[in-house]
């Protein structure tokens, strides 16, 4: 140590004054004047260059100079991500974080520019360190919880709060490292919480490799806080670039792993098993008793999984997978051609169409009905690398299934049992109470097919592309073998009953032909939340009826101001509607219907067009009268101007809610926006939403927001970790399903004025009386979207596209019947947070 004795050392010079250099304060100086001058000009890239001049030259002017270089920075990189020079843009931000790297707003915009690029992780990072400097800071806040989402699935939370599930991968593991698997490599160790089952069982050598940036610091914090850090190597790479001995030093002698979805091959545990055995995984161990000890062989964890199927009908997917009407808003869809989601199966490959989606059966508003009984679909050994190779050439496997109930054909369910060793096994049926959904393959056809008992269902199974794959490609009734993959308006029996008319029969084959090249030529995808908007009848007839009054009151207010009748109108006196929807809307194709209306739709994918075009001719509306005023943004002399006699537009139609649940971000920038943009007597579609809430007790929500509970997991701290990553908002939520018990009844939150500025607020306090005891622990809401003061739809309808959410507490809120719940309720650029407390109680759970 130091000797404490020593006396101080004298005769130490004065350090010299830094002598100032004339002709670089000259340079500073000027190149500060001209960044200022500049940005007078507008000229913001030379701006933001002699700002980077003068503050890497002189940093002591970074505090004067800190909002100017933020604004430049900022009208710079818009510009530049407008020409499409995406890497000059975060040059630019690197450059300016250089300068102020811990500068909360500059981290927070390249951090929205990131998430924009489809750079999910980097963006939470930016977040995360913009929250970290300034906890207060909303944009920050919100904009992390919204990636969040993104980046840690909530099923993360649920499998940890699964305490079954997790306790039978402990078992596995610690039965397999006893029998002398010492080696272990953990593949998308997510929190880490299987290689440390690894490493607390007692093998010598554990590694782990996770892909996303995000789960791999997230593991690396949970390893060190659970004392593993110098036990555990884990990777931040996909284990199919991983080497022996360049990564790891040998092979290992097991694998485990939990890559699997609800479709079991979809996250690609197929080709990483492949390569593991071939490149990181000792040779499989030999002879019938599959876990005799042996030192040098390898194994896998799951050893295996039973895939199961069945039949099922359910009005839930069928609307948000085909075409179930066939009018809407007034308008014929016979002229539309064939519409459908991009979930969709068969047995060749399609990049462009997923092979299936995912639900949780048990949750689908309105339930659905079996068809068949389940059947067994596929067998697979993860321990037999032989099969898994032959897994993609195996031949297209044709199920035969008896049908038990009569129903019209919507789909087929899938989920399956995975077989973690020869003992243990998990479910993700769906009468399992797990953190697994279930996979749905729907079936398109235009009009549903019933099925019937007595009925045969034939069903194809195959893994071509290592997805697996079930189509429903035909129905045997009376021994005729009837095709699904044709339109159900036009079925051909491929076995015809035989008839004395071959005239007859030739004119049957010669129209499904035809069908199928119209299906072909006419094919339209549309998402699935547009398929269930496309659906609700009552949506569009009410945006109809809404639309219909406002034009109808403004014609008559021309006619009377002008002194003319609807006769003498020519295009001069058109009216103008501009729908700005996301996504694919028939919004201006109803406003153009109402005659004499110019409509402009921002529908900008080619197919989405010629689908409004189709049905504008079929409706005899004129072609003029329908623009796609995107199409034009390039072009500076088709650029979207005012309509003709200096009148501006009389309806402009905005796309409020998001359909997870949440009010569209920018909303009241835009909605102001828009109202500098109406004709006097002009109006904005909707004109109000009213959002509704009620205070539930729902276990459910707790388990999927967080994990839960004192006890540490399996032992091992991980839940500070990823609590980290906990929002205060749950989404996609089905509200009329959801596992809960009400506590209040509904009452209006909150209130946003889209055409009157001066009706909002930006916080609202709100008592609910509570009706039974219990735990407050979530406030669910929805929206009463209001077209005008009558006419009005929700997104509690069950018709609805629309999902909901609810603002989930930190801490259960403990009332009885009768108390009274003070809700806080804050609106921040177009985002609702609630808090709340009892009242006249000093417990406030911040949400």
């Amino acid at each position: 140590m130091p000797n404490a004795n020593a006396r101080p050392k004298h005769g130490r010079r004065t350090r010299r004054r830094h002598r100032e250099d004339p002709a670089r304060n000259e340079l500073v100086s000027s190149s500060l004047e001209s960044a200022q001058q500049c940005l007078l000009n507008q000229d913001y890239g030379t701006a933001f260059v002699h700002y980077l001049l003068v503050l890497n030259l002189a940093p002591v002017f970074k505090d004067f100079a800190k909002e100017s270089f933020r604004f430049t920075l900022f009208k710079w990189t818009e510009e530049l991500d407008s020409v499409g020079r995406i890497q000059d843009l975060f040059d630019c931000y690197e450059q300016a974080l250089e300068l102020y790297p811990a500068d909360e707003v500059i981290l927070n915009s390249m951090g929205e520019h990131l998430f924009r690029m489809g750079f999910r992780d980097e963006a939470a990072g930016h977040f995360h360190k913009a929250l970290k400097l300034r906890p207060d800071y909303p944009e920050a806040r919100e904009n992390f919880y919204r990636v969040a989402n993104w980046l840690v699935e909530r099923w993360h939370f649920l499998m940890l709060n699964d305490h079954g599930r997790n306790q039978k991968y402990q078992q596995a593991i610690q039965k397999a490292v006893q029998s002398g698997c010492n080696t272990v490599l953990d593949i998308g160790t997510g929190t880490g919480i299987l290689g440390m089952c690894a490493k607390k069982a007692g093998a010598d050598e554990v590694y782990a490799c996770e892909l996303s940036k995000t789960m791999y610091e997230l593991a690396c914090e949970v390893v060190t806080a659970n004392g593993m850090e110098g036990s555990i190597k884990i990777l931040h790479m996909k284990s199919l670039e991983m080497e022996v001995p360049k990564d790891i030093p040998q092979r290992v002698s097991l694998v485990v792993t939990e890559t699997v979805d609800a479709g079991l091959f979809g996250e690609g545990i197929i080709e990483s098993l492949i390569h593991a055995w071939h490149h990181l995984l000792l040779p499989p161990q030999k002879g019938e008793n599959e876990f005799k000890e042996q030192s040098a062989t390898g194994r896998v964890i799951p050893a295996g999984a039973t895939v199961f199927g069945m039949a099922v009908e359910c009005l839930e997917i069928r609307r948000h997978h085909r075409l179930c009407v066939s009018e809407v808003g007034g308008l014929s869809m016979s002229a539309a051609g064939e519409l459908r989601s991009p979930v969709s199966c068969s047995s060749e490959p399609d990049e462009s169409m997923e092979p299936y989606t995912t639900e949780r059966l048990s949750r689908l508003p309105g339930g659905y009905k079996a068809l068949t009984e389940p059947f067994t679909a596929l067998n697979i050994d993860f321990n037999n690398v032989q099969e898994l190779e032959g897994l993609s050439s195996r031949p297209v496997q044709q199920i035969r299934l008896p049908v038990t109930q009569e129903g019209e054909l919507d789909a087929l369910a899938v989920w399956f049992q995975l077989h973690l060793d020869g003992e243990s096994s998990l479910s993700t049926g769906p009468q399992e109470d797990t953190c697994w959904e279930q996979a749905i393959y729907p079936v398109h056809s235009t009009k549903g097919f019933l099925l019937k008992p007595h009925d045969e269902l034939i069903v194809e199974v195959s893994c071509r592309d290592a997805y697996l794959r079930l189509c429903s490609v035909a129905v045997l009734r009376d021994g005729h073998e009837i095709r699904l993959n044709k339109r159900m308006d036009s079925l051909c029996p491929e076995n015809p009953v035989p008839t004395q008319n071959p005239e007859a029969e030739l004119c049957s084959a010669l129209a499904c032909l035809q069908t199928d090249q119209n299906q072909t030529k006419d094919f339209s995808m549309l998402e699935c939340a547009e398929m269930a908007l496309l659906n609700n009848q009552d949506y569009h007839q009410s945006f109809c009826t809404a639309l219909g009054k406002l034009l109808s009151k403004l014609k008559v207010r021309y006619q009377a101001r002008e002194g003319v009748s609807d006769v003498q109108s020519d295009s001069s006196d058109l009216l103008y509607v501009l729908d700005v929807s996301e996504g694919f809307s028939l919004l201006s194709l109803i406003a153009a219907s109402h005659g004499r209306v110019k409509a402009y739709s921002s529908m900008e994918k080619n197919k989405q067009q010629e689908v409004l075009k189709r049905l504008a001719r079929s409706s005899s509306i004129p072609e003029q009268n329908l623009e796609f005023w995107l199409n034009h943004m390039e072009d500076e002399q088709g650029m979207l101007k005012r309509p003709s006699r200096e009148k501006l537009w009389s309806a402009i139609i905005l796309d409020c809610v998001e359909t997870c649940g949440l009010i569209r971000q920018k909303l009241m920038e835009k909605a102001s926006l828009a109202r500098c943009l109406l004709e006097e007597g002009g109006h904005i579609f909707p004109e109000k939403i009213v959002v509704h809430g009620m205070l539930v007790e729902s276990d459910t929500l707790l388990l999927e927001s967080a994990v839960q509970g004192q006890e540490p997991t399996l032992g091992f701290n991980i839940a500070p970790f990823i609590n980290q990553f906990t929002v205060p908002v749950h989404v996609f939520l089905d509200f009329s399903t959801l596992e809960c018990r009400h506590l209040s009844e509904s009452v209006e939150l909150f209130v946003l004025d889209l055409m009157d500025v001066n009706a909002n607020y930006t916080n609202r306090e709100v008592k609910v009386q509570v009706t039974s005891a219990g735990r407050v622990t979530a406030v669910p809401f929805w929206y009463h979207i209001y077209l005008d003061e009558e006419i009005s739809v929700s997104t509690l309808n069950h018709n609805s596209h629309w999902k909901q959410a609810a603002a989930v507490l930190q801490q259960p809120l403990e009332v009885q019947a009768g108390d009274w719940v003070c809700l806080a309720v804050k609106l921040h650029k177009s985002t609702i947070s609630i808090s709340a407390c009892v009242e006249n109680s000093p417990r406030l759970m911040e949400q």
